[in-house]
């Protein structure tokens, strides 16, 4: 379930991949390579949050590897 907070939307990791296609495997190992940049919003156990941009961005790099 995304989070809103202060008018702007939130996906936890798991979200993220689902909304991308991609497994958590490959967006921790992009993200360990930084093929995609990490997330730059934390909830308050320091799981990452990311925003549409950051989707985006990823479905970007997922577009390049499905080319």
């Amino acid at each position: 379930m995304a989070i809103e907070l202060h008018g702007e939307t939130f996906y936890r990791t798991s979200e993220a991949c689902q909304l991308t296609g991609i497994s958590r495997a490959t967006l921790f190992r992009w993200l360990a390579i930084g093929l995609i940049q990490d997330a730059q919003h934390r909830d308050r156990r320091g799981w990452r949050l990311f925003t549409n941009g950051d989707i985006n961005r990823i479905k970007t790099e997922v577009d390049k590897v499905n080319s």
